[in-house]
């Protein structure tokens, strides 16, 4: 297990989903994942709602803005969360939400990169991001899926100086992003149509086993969008979808 107190800049540090019925959302990741549940009782809070295990702060679920659909954000950590939104603009990124204080938590912006995927920034106050990573029930990776890794590699290696070391997974180019030389996310090619699905990061969640969440997430009304892949020496993992839409990864992990 890692318990986690800070995040260096580029590093995947929070993941939250925004939900089109939140608390059909929250009933299903308390279920799957053993979670705790707590909403912001403020009305200026819009009903953010954290999740935690073992007391520790691991995600969130949100409203989702009206005519959005249900999805996951990454959040990757900065020191100056509007230095970076300046940065992202000068790299060709498209800053979608200013830079704005969440109360005393942080300071967050949101950015399209150029190839088109949506993730935030996130600048820690008094929340500094997941405060368990790689163990059951909490995020193991975070990966960001585009038609264009060239592009995407330019973007995120100038905002925030992380560094992707291109390698071969199963016979196929993948980027592993690092960050004082520490793996923190990974970057693949999308094959799928534009139309079908977008550029987009993936969080992916760590599970004791497997093939028993997949029965678990279909049994609570999600779907099983891929069968099981064994990848050696990494784990088991398989991508699914929650009962609102919102696609994520599963993961069982081959111990070090």
């Amino acid at each position: 297990m890692t318990e986690i107190s800070s995040y260096a800049s580029g590093t995947p540090c929070w993941v939250d989903v925004s939900s089109t019925e939140l608390d059909r959302t929250v009933d299903f990741y308390t279920q799957l994942f053993g979670w705790e549940a707590q909403r912001d009782p403020r009305p200026e809070a819009g009903g953010y709602t954290m999740f935690t295990q073992r007391g520790k702060n691991v995600a969130a679920a949100s409203p989702a803005p009206e005519g959005m659909p249900s999805v996951w954000t990454t959040y990757l950590a900065t020191d100056d969360v509007d230095a970076a939104a300046a940065k992202a603009r000068e790299a060709g990124g498209n800053v979608m939400v200013e830079p704005f204080d969440v109360f005393d938590a942080g300071r967050m912006t949101v950015v399209q990169d150029p190839t088109g995927a949506v993730f935030g920034v996130w600048q820690a106050g008094a929340h500094h991001g997941s405060e368990l990573a790689n163990e059951p029930g909490s995020f193991n990776w975070n990966e960001l899926n585009t038609r264009d890794v060239a592009a995407a590699t330019r973007f995120y290696e100038a905002v925030f100086g992380v560094e992707v070391d291109m390698q071969e997974l199963v016979g196929t180019p993948y980027g592993v992003i690092k960050v004082d030389g520490r793996p923190v996310g990974g970057v693949r090619h999308l094959d799928a149509p534009e139309d079908q699905v977008p550029a987009h990061w993936q969080t992916v969640f760590a599970v004791a086993d497997c093939d028993a969440a997949l029965t678990r997430v279909e049994e609570l009304g999600g779907l099983k969008l891929t069968d099981p892949l064994e990848v050696p020496g990494i784990g088991r993992f398989a991508l699914v979808q929650d009962p609102l839409g919102a696609t994520f990864q599963l993961i069982a992990v081959v111990p070090a």
